[in-house]
């Protein structure tokens, strides 16, 4: 079993190690994955690859705190971050009141959200109010409408310059550590140089703290559309295809249960 991670070991793996996470929806999968899992991140991204949407933005608090609770459920003794979903921090008071109840009601140990310094003073207040928080700047999966689709951040100095003010700005807030995400890879090394809390990437290359990945995606299960900075460990679909359909096949011979299988 591994050793739970605090806040203070997180912060203290700047420069000493990469940080590995995991996004997890689920009892099942949580207990999974955490034996290799710093942190395990209970993703809006569950609307899409759980609940079948093409975005992030129809996912609700109360589904959140339903997906975490069951996270938290089936690894007790990992570090869990739950993002809060679209529409739920608007203003720093708003932010406040949802995020205590994702703590109440889900025993996570942080929320993530999702913007840069115009987000700053939200961050801020939650975390003066007793509420670990995760940044998550770069490409950010709330505003793909509001951009018009997912756009690769850093292509212009004038987009590096901001990424590293967003990153700055959130470690000032507060924050205990960020994500990056879709983000040139030279651009996210310095973002992750500029301050002295982790940066955990994806899509944001090699030189950050640390990276994440979505679990359907990395296993193989998801199929509608790959991301170019995803690798998939397992041809999860086809490994759980041939068995469904072998199931199938051994139910219409009577092959299954045999003797083995039954009282």
């Amino acid at each position: 079993m591994r050793k739970k991670l605090t806040i203070s070991s997180i912060k203290q793996a700047k420069g000493a190690k990469p940080l590995v996470m995991i996004t997890a929806y689920d009892a099942l999968f949580a207990r999974l994955v955490s034996g290799s899992a710093d942190m395990i991140l209970v993703g809006d991204s569950l609307n899409m690859s759980f609940a079948g949407k093409s975005d992030t933005l129809s996912a609700t608090l109360e589904q959140m705190i339903y997906h975490t609770q069951a996270v938290c459920t089936g690894a007790s003794e990992s570090f869990i971050v739950a993002d809060m979903p679209f529409g739920t921090y608007i203003n720093k008071e708003e932010a406040l009141k949802n995020s205590i109840k994702m703590f109440q009601e889900t025993g996570c140990d942080s929320v993530k959200i999702e913007g840069g310094a115009d987000k700053a003073e939200i961050v801020e207040y939650l975390c003066r109010n007793g509420i670990a928080v995760c940044g998550h700047i770069g490409l950010l999966p709330q505003s793909v409408r509001g951009e018009g689709g997912y756009k690769v951040k850093g292509r212009t100095e004038e987009e590096s310059k901001q990424l590293i003010a967003d990153a700055q700005a959130i470690e000032s807030a507060g924050a205990f550590c960020m994500v990056i995400e879709g983000v040139k890879a030279e651009v996210a090394k310095e973002v992750a140089a500029s301050v002295a809390i982790p940066v955990i990437g994806i899509g944001a290359g090699v030189d950050v703290d640390g990276q994440v990945l979505v679990f359907s995606d990395m296993l193989g299960l998801f199929e509608e559309f790959t991301p170019k900075f995803v690798k998939k460990y397992l041809d999860g679909a086809s490994l759980v295809r041939d068995a469904v359909a072998t199931y199938a096949d051994e139910v219409q011979k009577r092959e299954f249960p045999n003797e083995k299988h039954i009282y």
